[in-house]
C-alpha cells in the first residue's frame, strides 16, 4: 500500500500508509492529544477520527478548544438520544436531530405523546448506552438500497430522496440504531460526559404547518459537568427573567387572543417605556444628521414586485388586499418606501449622503409555532434607516453606523458585545447578487470600519444576504446570553431595481451605494431583551413608575397625595398607595413591581416635611427633605444612569 503525505497545522509533514486514520496519527503525536480528540479537519472538511485518509491532505485534530467540536459533540448526543428512544419505544420513527445554538433536538413520530416521566426514562437509558462505549460507525449506502431499507420510515425516505447522492452516509450506534446522516461524529459514546434533556414540544415536519406534527425533544450537552451546571443555572435564571412572565406581572404588554397571535398590545406602563425608547432614538437621528420620515403601512403590490419582495419574500408576506384600483400589500419592509422618497427628486453628488430614518411598523407572516412573546411577532416597529451615498463616503458612513450601534448599547447598559462580518462565497454558488468588484469593495469597507473602531469582528463566510455583505452586532446580557441586535447591511440590488441615480461632478448619472441600518432591530424585541436583562427592574430613567409614596396610616394620606403632586410637577413619574394595609405589605408590593424608589411617610415625616427613602436594591436610605430627593433622582434621570 502506497504512502500519503499528511501536513499538520505547524507545517510539519508525516508520511503514512494510505487508509491511516486521524486517530492513529493523533496517538502517534501524543496519547493526551488522542484522548482529547473529538474529530478531525481534513483539507478543511470535518472528518470522523476513525475515517481512513485516502490521499495527501492537511490534517488538524480537533479538541474541545476548537469551536466546531461542540457542535459535533452535540450532534452525537442527539444520536444518543434517538438510540435511547428506539430502545425504549421501538415503534417510534425518526425525523431529524441537529445541533442547535445551546444544545440539540430530535424529532420523533410516535402515536403516544412523550411525558416528563418519559424524559427521565430516556435520559437514564442514554447514560446506560453511554457507558457501553458504543462506536459511531460510518456506513456508505447506495441510494436505491437505502430507499428500500427505509421503505416504512416515511421521513427518512423523503430525506434520502431529496438530499442523498447515489451513495450516501449513514451512522450506526449499536445494533438497533442507524440513521441517514452526513456526520461527522465523535468516536464513541464514552466521550459524552455531560448532557441533560430539557423539554418536549410539538414541531411540524420540515417546519411546514401543512405537514404532520411531530414530537421534538430538546436537550443540551457540554464537555464537562461544570459547564453543564453553569448552563442549567443560566436557564433557571432565564425562566425568572422571562419577558412574557414579567410582562404580565408588571402589566407591560399583552397578546390578545381575539386580535390574533403575534400582535402586541402595549399597556400604559409599557407604553411609557416604548415612548422613551422611540424618543431617544429619534433624538439621536436628528443629532447624527438623519432626516426623519414617515411612510404608509401598505402599498400597491406593484411596488413589491419592483423591489423583488413579491417574489423572493412572498412566504413571509400577508395575502394582498383587493381594493378598487389594485392589489395592496401590508409592508414587510421599510426600504422601498425610503427609496421612493430618495427618488422623488434629482440628487446631486453634493446632496449625498442622504440619511433617512424612521420608526416604521412592518407586518410579516410568521408561522404560529415560531411566535415567541416580543421576540417573534407578526407586527413590529423597526428603527430603520437607509443611507444613500457616494463610494468615497461609504466607509465613513459604516464607521458612523457602527459607532451609533455601540453608543446605543452603552446607553442601555450593555457593556459586552460581539460582532460578525457576513461575506459571500466568492460567487461560487451563483446565489448572490452583484459582481466581484462590488463585493470586494463592500466587504473591504466593513472590515476597515471595524478596524478603525478596534472592533474584533469574526468573519462568517457564505452567510451574507444575497444582496450584499453585512455586520451584525450581538449584545451580551446580564446572564451571559447573546442577542442579535444591530445590523449594517450593503445592498446591491434595490438601487439597481429602482434605477436610483445621482449626478456626479462629471455631470453624469451614477448609481448611489445603499446601506440598510437598524440598531434596536425592532422596538418589540429590544423591549423584550431589556425586560430580561434587567429582570423587569429598569433603570430609573426608563422605569414606568419612578417613585411611589407609601403612607403608613390613613392619617398621612393627604400628606402623601401632596408629595405625589410635587413629584409629578417635577417630572417624576409617581403614584400613591393609599390602601389601608400595613406599610410592610405596601413595601413588598412596590418591590414586586420593581419600582425604584419608595417614599414612606408617617407622623414623623409629616411633621418634619420629609420623606423616608427606600431604594428597591439598597433598602432604607434614611429621611430627607423632598427637594433633596427630587434633586438626587433628577441626576439619575437626566444622566440616564443604568445603576442606582
Amino acid at each position: 500500500m502506497s504512502n500519503i503525505q499528511i501536513t499538520l497545522p505547524d507545517g510539519s509533514t508525516q508520511s503514512v500508509a494510505a487508509e491511516t486514520r486521524p486517530i492513529d496519527i493523533a496517538k502517534g503525536i501524543s496519547p493526551r492529544l488522542a484522548d482529547a480528540a473529538i474529530a478531525a479537519k481534513v483539507n478543511g472538511e470535518l472528518f470522523d477520527l476513525t475515517r481512513p485518509l485516502e490521499k495527501d491532505a492537511t490534517l488538524q485534530i480537533l479538541t474541545a478548544k476548537d469551536p466546531e467540536s461542540l457542535e459535533i459533540y452535540r450532534h452525537s448526543t442527539a444520536h444518543l438520544l434517538a438510540a435511547a428512544v428506539l430502545e425504549l419505544y421501538p415503534e417510534t420513527q425518526l425525523g431529524i436531530g441537529p445541533p442547535i445554538e445551546n444544545g440539540f433536538y430530535y424529532d420523533f413520530d410516535r402515536p403516544t405523546p412523550f411525558t416528563p416521566d418519559d424524559l427521565e426514562k430516556i435520559e437514564k437509558k442514554m447514560w446506560e448506552i453511554q457507558a457501553r462505549a458504543l462506536p459511531y460507525e460510518r456506513v456508505l449506502t447506495k441510494k436505491e438500497e437505502g430507499l428500500k431499507k427505509y421503505s416504512e420510515a416515511w421521513m427518512k425516505c423523503q430525506l434520502i430522496d431529496e438530499r442523498a447522492g447515489e451513495i450516501f452516509t449513514e451512522y450506526t450506534l449499536g445494533p438497533k440504531f442507524i440513521d441517514f446522516c452526513r456526520g461527522p461524529h465523535i468516536p464513541d459514546t464514552s466521550k459524552i460526559k455531560a448532557f441533560k434533556l430539557l423539554s418536549i414540544a410539538g414541531a411540524y415536519w420540515k417546519g411546514d404547518e401543512k405537514n404532520k406534527q411531530l414530537q421534538r425533544i430538546y436537550g443540551t450537552a457540554f464537555f464537562t459537568p461544570k459547564d453543564l451546571d453553569a448552563y442549567l443555572k443560566q436557564v433557571e435564571e432565564a425562566k425568572k427573567r422571562d419577558h412574557r412572565k414579567l410582562g404580565k406581572e408588571l402589566d407591560l404588554f399583552s397578546i390578545q387572543e381575539l386580535a390574533g397571535p403575534g400582535l402586541i398590545f402595549f399597556h400604559p406602563k409599557g407604553g411609557i417605556i416604548r415612548k422613551l425608547l422611540e424618543d431617544w432614538m429619534r433624538d439621536q437621528y436628528l443629532a447624527r444628521g438623519y432626516s426623519l420620515v414617515y411612510t404608509p403601512h401598505v402599498a400597491k403590490l406593484d411596488l413589491w414586485k419592483t423591489s423583488g419582495h413579491a417574489n423572493f419574500y412572498a412566504a413571509n408576506m400577508f395575502t394582498p388586499i383587493e381594493l378598487d384600483d389594485a392589489e395592496y400589500q401590508l409592508k414587510p419592509m421599510n426600504c422601498p418606501f425610503h427609496i421612493l422618497i430618495y427618488a422623488d427628486r434629482q440628487r446631486s453628488y453634493r446632496d449625498l449622503p442622504v440619511r433617512l430614518g424612521e420608526l416604521g411598523t412592518v407586518y410579516r407572516y410568521e408561522r404560529s409555532g415560531t411566535l415567541n412573546g416580543l421576540f417573534r411577532v407578526r407586527g413590529f416597529t423597526q428603527d430603520d434607516a437607509h443611507i444613500f451615498c457616494r463610494p468615497d463616503q461609504v466607509e465613513e458612513e459604516v464607521v458612523n453606523c457602527l459607532q451609533f450601534a455601540i453608543d446605543t448599547l452603552a446607553a442601555y447598559g450593555f457593556e459586552k458585545y460581539d460582532a460578525e462580518i457576513s461575506t459571500w462565497d466568492g460567487g461560487a454558488s451563483g446565489k448572490y447578487d452583484g459582481v466581484a468588484e462590488q463585493w470586494e469593495f463592500a466587504e473591504g469597507a466593513l472590515r476597515r470600519a471595524t478596524e478603525k473602531l478596534k472592533i474584533n469582528a469574526k468573519v462568517v463566510p457564505d452567510e451574507a444576504a444575497f444582496y450584499g455583505p453585512k455586520i451584525d452586532v450581538k449584545l451580551v446580557d446580564a446572564i451571559g446570553r447573546k442577542w442579535q441586535l444591530s445590523t449594517v447591511q450593503f445592498d446591491f440590488t434595490l438601487p439597481r431595481r429602482f434605477g436610483l441615480e445621482y449626478i456626479a461632478d462629471d455631470g453624469k448619472a451614477h448609481q448611489p451605494i445603499m446601506v440598510h441600518r437598524a440598531l434596536y432591530g425592532s422596538i418589540e424585541r429590544f423591549f423584550g431583551i431589556l425586560i430580561e436583562h434587567y429582570a423587569g427592574a429598569f433603570p430609573v430613567w426608563l422605569a414606568p413608575i419612578q417613585a411611589i409614596v407609601l403612607p403608613i396610616t390613613d392619617r398621612q394620606a393627604e400628606y402623601g397625595r401632596g408629595i405625589q403632586k410635587q413629584l409629578e410637577a417635577a417630572g417624576i413619574r409617581s403614584t400613591v398607595d393609599e390602601r389601608s394595609e400595613k406599610v410592610n405589605l405596601k413595601i413588598r408590593d412596590a418591590q414586586m413591581q420593581k419600582i425604584p424608589y419608595m417614599l414612606v411617610v408617617g407622623d414623623r415625616e409629616q411633621e418634619s416635611g420629609q420623606v423616608a427613602v427606600r431604594n428597591r436594591k439598597h433598602a432604607d436610605q434614611g429621611a430627607k427633605p423632598l427637594a433633596d430627593f427630587i434633586a438626587d433622582i433628577h441626576k439619575l434621570i437626566e444622566s440616564k444612569a443604568v445603576t442606582e
